[in-house]
């Protein structure tokens, strides 16, 4: 990721650990994506083992990390704007 936003120079890491809250995202983004997937898995091979399904699913499910990652941080950072706004004028 960037430092700095190219367009408005808003500094995204602006303390260590400032991005420990987008897990909190990622981790509802990926529930909600698997048990989804797990459901519509489980309709189309109801013989199939739990186990298994889940499995699978994990495994389609890994290219996706990264992505869900990123925009994670971004829901954070614009969940962190609108909860705790920057003063006019002051540098971030």
């Amino acid at each position: 990721m960037h430092t700095r936003c190219p367009v408005c120079e808003l500094l995204y890491d602006r303390e260590p650990g400032y991005f420990m809250g987008s897990l909190y995202i990622s981790y509802g983004i990926s529930c909600v994506v698997l048990l989804l997937g797990l459901w519509i898995a489980h309709l189309i091979f109801p013989e199939t083992d739990l186990g298994w399904l889940i499995l699978g699913l994990g495994i389609l499910y890994l290219p996706f990390v990264p992505l869900v990652t990123r925009y994670a941080r971004v829901l954070w950072i614009y969940f962190d704007r609108w909860a705790w706004p920057g003063r006019p004028g002051a540098s971030d």
